[in-house]
């Protein structure tokens, strides 16, 4: 990596007379991760990770990502003319602030305004405005020095059947209206990939194993405001015969992917009323648009979550019941890898890459396999301490028959999304792994056998995770656990186990029956290993006492945790009945699916401690 691309932006910016730039990590659609095309702040900086923005001045250059990629961002943006800003830590500016210490009177920031919230553009707008400066927000400007830029994904979408989705999307989007009443809504705007294709039951592949497409979705509230008061904006190229006749029976028609911008330069002339989004979402070129002659039309905008953000989390039973069916069959696979894993280490050449391969391929010999739900993270010794560590053809770890592996992985299923993590003692480990490894299972283990009354988030249970660390001064620099979509993204909201307040992550509703949230804490030393156990949990129902409804967490995902690992000394009378249970459990829902050879070594792993 070199400062060509940046001196290049650079040289841009001085013709416009622009004195900050913001490159955010973002799509048209705040997707968390994106497709090639969108991969302008990668392309400036080096740096591979999902999070993070590069804000550039005429003479300096900033980086801002978050704990979970401090070791990797640091190695990655060598000689590219950028330094790193590690988010959350003591004395580091946030990058607003960054950027309104560095704006001088007058000044111009620079931002793609596709590509950046409506909430966030607002706040760029309103510091310019301190400094009695401007913005300019109407060019790409990465776009113009990226001369092989790869071209805009289109592929063809597909629909999810309602044996799998267990709702028609007409229902979905008639429960939606009744929203748009209550808020006193006339036209919704949606533009998360993930929302629209939950609301219509299909799905696409416009991002890798994210199966969504480049689209938005606007909804009226009477069917007379806009042709069959649905229209969906996407490539024409990704619509098959089958998707338009589905979207027909929903009542949606469709027009093209950048009519939007005409659509909402349309909305903004006329009176229509009330328009319901989420700023935190849709891009702020939109909402300007849409408020561009609010002052004569009168037009306001009701500033609330996606409805359907919280209706999607709450798995409905057919998901739920599929989505049991997808962990059986994502067990079956991994205890498959961890049995041929068992057998192989000492006696043929395993790397990071080999064996993530090896993995896929189990997983993809199962019935509906769809793709995987993210890059496999395989990540030996050292490697495991960054989090989101990426083996590469050029960059790779032989593993050795000792210390840990730590595997990151997941898949998608017409049943289902999974996630899942385990962490392998390949061979000796140190006292000190054991010990870790031993806190990271207590915290698994306390989280997973909450039980807790109606109204209770993740910020409520999070120390049940993280309790065992904060005992020895210890802690982890991302949240304990995410929601997970159904055949969508494998992080969703609005439920999460986080002790901080992150507004952005949308994250901290309360818990209630059919919503999904993984539970994954974990060690991470520097240059020395990384150490996670993770498992997904579905919150049901418990019982009903004088002091309210009380919920629980039905573990779902099926997969032993590696014995050789634990120093048994260190758990509690109830933590060892804890992890017997769920052993057993994992045999009993597992081993049918197995050979003689698997459920033998299946038996030895998930044996009583």
């Amino acid at each position: 990596m070199n400062t060509e691309r940046l001196e290049a932006l650079r040289a841009l910016m001085k013709e416009r007379k622009i004195d900050i730039y913001v490159v955010p990590t973002a799509d048209f659609h705040e997707s968390e991760y994106v497709g090639e095309h969108f991969k302008a702040r990668k392309f400036l900086t080096g740096f591979t990770g999902s999070a993070g923005v590069a804000v550039i001045t005429k003479d300096d250059a900033g980086l801002w990502t978050d704990g979970r990629y401090f070791i990797q961002a640091e190695k990655q943006i060598q000689g590219s003319g950028f330094r790193l800003f590690k988010m959350g830590e003591k004395g580091v500016p946030t990058w607003n602030e960054f950027i309104r210490a560095e704006l001088p009177e007058k000044g111009c920031i620079g931002f793609d305004g596709r590509v950046i919230n409506a909430r966030w553009g607002a706040q760029l707008e309103a510091i310019a405005n301190e400094k009695k400066g401007s913005t300019f927000v109407s060019e790409d400007l990465v776009g113009k020095i990226w001369k092989d830029r790869p071209a805009l994904s289109s592929t063809l979408m597909w629909v999810l059947d309602d044996q799998f989705a267990g709702e028609t999307a007409k229902s979905k989007i008639e429960r939606i209206r009744e929203k748009m009443e209550e808020f006193g809504a006339d036209v919704h705007i949606l533009t998360s990939l993930d929302d629209i294709a939950w609301v219509l039951n299909l799905r696409g592949n416009d991002i890798e194993h994210f199966p969504v497409f480049l689209s938005y979705l606007v909804i009226t509230r009477k069917s007379d405001m806009a042709r069959n008061g649905a229209i969906l904006y996407v490539q024409e190229s990704e619509l098959s015969k089958k998707v338009i006749q589905h979207l027909k029976r929903a009542d949606v028609s469709t027009a093209g992917y950048e009519g939007i911008y005409e659509m909402a330069d349309e909305l903004g002339k006329h009176k229509v009323g009330k328009i319901l989004l989420d700023r935190s979402k849709v891009n702020y070129r939109i909402v300007k648009a849409l408020l561009s002659q609010a002052e004569i039309t009168k037009n306001e905008i009701i500033d609330k979550p996606n409805p359907s953000m919280k209706m999607k989390s709450l798995k409905n039973p057919v998901e739920q019941e599929n989505i049991r069916k997808a962990h059986i069959k994502d067990g079956v696979a991994m205890t498959k890898w961890l049995c041929w894993l068992d057998g192989a280490i000492g006696k043929e050449e395993l790397t990071e890459i080999s064996v993530a391969d090896k993995l896929e391929e189990y997983r993809r010999k199962q019935e509906n396999f769809v793709d995987l739900s993210f890059e496999t993270i395989a990540a030996y010794e050292a490697n495991a301490a960054m989090m989101h560590y990426s083996a590469t053809p050029e960059n790779y770890a032989v593993i050795e028959p000792k210390g840990f592996l730590l595997v990151d992985s997941g898949a998608h299923f017409l049943e289902g999304s999974t996630d899942i993590t385990r962490t392998i003692a390949m061979g000796p480990i140190t006292d000190e792994e054991r010990r870790f490894f031993t806190i990271v299972l207590k915290a698994n283990l306390n989280l997973a056998a909450a039980h807790f009354p109606q109204g209770v988030n993740g910020q409520n249970l999070d120390v049940l995770a993280r309790g065992p660390f904060w005992d020895l001064g210890l802690d982890y620099r991302c949240g304990t656990g995410h929601g997970i979509g159904y055949l969508l993204n494998v992080h969703e909201g609005p439920n999460g186990f986080r002790w901080r307040i992150v507004p952005e992550r949308q994250d901290s509703a309360p818990f209630e029956p059919g919503m999904v949230t993984t539970d994954e804490p974990g060690i991470y030393i520097e240059n020395g290993f990384g150490i996670r156990t993770e498992n997904e949990l579905l919150c049901v129902p418990c019982e009903e006492t004088e002091y309210g409804t009380f919920y629980q967490f039905e573990t779902v995902t099926y997969c032993p945790i590696d014995l050789k690992a634990i120093d048994t000394d260190e758990l509690t009378k109830r933590e060892k009945k804890l992890l017997n249970d769920y052993h057993q459990m994992v045999y009993e829902k597992l081993s049918p699916y197995l050979n003689k050879k698997e459920q033998n070594w299946l038996k030895k792993a998930t044996k009583e401690i």
